[in-house]
Parts: C-alpha cells; sequence; structure tokens
C-alpha cells in the first residue's frame, strides 16, 4: 500500500464514511506484522493526527517540546518509566508534551499514575497548554484529543491481532512535536517508526526496543534504537553497560498498580530507590536529553539526570506541575 493510498482509506475511516464491517475487514487487513509498510505508518499517524484536536500552543513552543512515550504491549509489567523519565527530562530543562493514555495492557497507564501523583487530568485543552506555558510540562489525555476514535476502538477491539492501531498513538502527539524518544514492543518496528516519523517531519528521535521486547532501554539486555538527527536515520545498539550502568534483571523495574508506581517515581526522586529503578531512569533521560539537543551526548545526558535527582529540582519540578495543574 503506498503513502497516497493509505491516507485515503484512514481518511474514509476517520470520516466514519465506513460501516461497521467495512471497518472491521480495513483493520483486520492492517494487522501488524513485519511486512507492515512505513508508508502506511506514516500515513496512518498523519490522517489520525489531523483528525486530533490539537493543543493551542505557539510555534516556538511546539518546535522546543519533546515527547517521551511508548507503545505498551510488552507484557513485562514494568513501573511507568517513560512518564518517570518525562518528569526528569523536564526538571533538566526540557519542555515536555507527554501524550498518554490510562492503562490499557497493564496495570497502571501514565494518566493512572499522574493522578495518584496529584496531577489533575480534568484540565481542558485550553489549560493543559497553559501549564505547558506555565511549568514546562503538561499532559494530554489522549481521549480528549482523538474523538474519532470513540467509533473505531469498539471495532479495533473484536479484532485478537494486533493492527496499526498499536503503534500510532507514539506518532499522533497533539502537540505537534518534532522530537520524541519513542519505545516500541518490537524491534523490527524501529528503522520503520524512525522513517515514518521521518516522512511526517519530525526533526529529531530515537525509537527503541530492547532485546527482550522492551518498549525502552532495558538494563538486562541491549536495545536496538535508530535515531533521526540532522536529517538522517542512523541505526546501532545501545549497552548500558558501557556508560558505567550495571546490569540488572527485568525483575528488578517490574511494577504495580498506579498507587505502586507513583511511591516508586517519588522514591526515585527522593534518592531512595533501587539502584536499578534509578538506573532505568537514568539511561532513558540521558538518551531523551541528547535527542533534544540539551546533553552533547549520553554521558552528558546521564550526568544531568544524576544532577536533577541530586539537587532535588526533580522533586520540586513535580510539585510545581502538581501545584499548576489543581490552580488552573
Amino acid at each position: 500500500m503506498t503513502y497516497d493510498e493509505a491516507k485515503r482509506s484512514f481518511t474514509s475511516l476517520f470520516k466514519h464514511e465506513m460501516s461497521d464491517e467495512e471497518m472491521r475487514d480495513f483493520l483486520f487487513s492492517m494487522k501488524l506484522d513485519k511486512d507492515t509498510h512505513t508508508e502506511a505508518i506514516a500515513a496512518a499517524a498523519e490522517v489520525m493526527r489531523s483528525f486530533a484536536i490539537p493543543l493551542p500552543i505557539s510555534e516556538e513552543l511546539r518546535s522546543n517540546a519533546i515527547d517521551i512515550v511508548g507503545t505498551g504491549g510488552d507484557k513485562i509489567g514494568s513501573f511507568n518509566i517513560s512518564s518517570t523519565v518525562a518528569l526528569l527530562v523536564s526538571a533538566c530543562g526540557s519542555v515536555v508534551a507527554k501524550h498518554g493514555s490510562r492503562s490499557v495492557t497493564s496495570k497502571s497507564g501514565s494518566a493512572d499514575m499522574f493522578e495518584k501523583l496529584g496531577v489533575r487530568l480534568d484540565l481542558n485543552i485550553q489549560n493543559s497548554a497553559r501549564l505547558l506555558e506555565e511549568t514546562g510540562f503538561t499532559f494530554m489525555f489522549a481521549q480528549n484529543h482523538h474523538p474519532a476514535m470513540k467509533f473505531i476502538m469498539p471495532v479495533r477491539k473484536t479484532i485478537p491481532d494486533k493492527t496499526i492501531f498499536n503503534i500510532l498513538g507514539p506518532l499522533t502527539n497533539p502537540a505537534g512535536v518534532k522530537k520524541s524518544l519513542l519505545g516500541v514492543f518490537n524491534k523490527d518496528f524501529v528503522p520503520k517508526m524512525s522513517e515514518a516519523l521521518k516522512i511526517n517531519g519530525a526533526t529529531s528521535t530515537m525509537v527503541v526496543s530492547s532485546k527482550e521486547g522492551m518498549d525502552e532501554i532495558s538494563l538486562s539486555d541491549i536495545t536496538y534504537a535508530s535515531r533521526l538527527h540532522e536529517g538522517k536515520v542512523e541505526e546501532f545498539i545501545i549497552d548500558p553497560q558501557m556508560y558505567g550502568i550495571k546490569k540488572a534483571p527485568l525483575e528488578a523495574i517490574v511494577g504495580g498498580d498506579a498507587k505502586h508506581n507513583a511511591q516508586i517515581l517519588l522514591s526515585i526522586f527522593d534518592a531512595s530507590s533501587t539502584d536499578a529503578q534509578r538506573d532505568i531512569v537514568l539511561i532513558n533521560t540521558a538518551a531523551a536529553l541528547m535527542v533534544d539537543g540539551v546533553a552533547r551526548d549520553m554521558q552528558d545526558g546521564l550526568e544531568m539526570a544524576r544532577e536533577a535527582i541530586r539537587n532535588l529540582r526533580a522533586k520540586k519540578k513535580l510539585k510545581q506541575i502538581i501545584e499548576t495543574s489543581n490552580k488552573l
């Protein structure tokens, strides 16, 4: 399927021009496997984002913003790593427009954990933009920005296999960010997601998937990565041990429900967590800071992340976000 063909089909889908049976047949044809074309991914993401309600922010803020997000679906049960990373990246001076939702396949989605931390989630879209302007961080609740999904998802749920919609969320940030650290559950999609981001106008991204199928940079094995930088996509492997990070088993970063995961986040920012919990956040934060251009390289990003915890900037940033969200 070419880009233009996919765009026409997905436009028809999002305009609700298909019957439920036609929708199901089309989504079934969009099953996610190694043969899924990059052009179809890019076209689907572009159409979905064009039907989203955008975050009303200035072009300057939009060009500066970054998202740290994963597809989910890795079934590993880790704590909310990307959400913790997003807050720490913000504490290091980046502008973070985080896109997420409640739990679908895990015990705690990003929205569930932010709610337990005390971040107000029922902000209207204008106040979500104000939160970003005032704190350098916002959380965009996916359901508030993608109304067309209300009639697509019931049909999607009747299909037992993964479809292209399992990877579209991270590609459809309503703030229109050009920079992202994006995790995916299958390494086959690492280069495809990078190319799709490039087609759709991204400027600086890194897509990662660990050898065990984790949608983060892992501590227990190598991680496959693809970086879009200065118009070129480069594939490489990340081994945290090369940066002085100790290897740790997957069990060391398993989380629980939203309350449990919120406690893990607070313990990381309090410097009272386990080494593995802290280190997996540090290595992913380092990658995000490098993608954002705030850090020169991974080692520089690691030092910045450690310092933000050590001098309590991470705790102060979280407090500022909670207090501001509840005043808006």
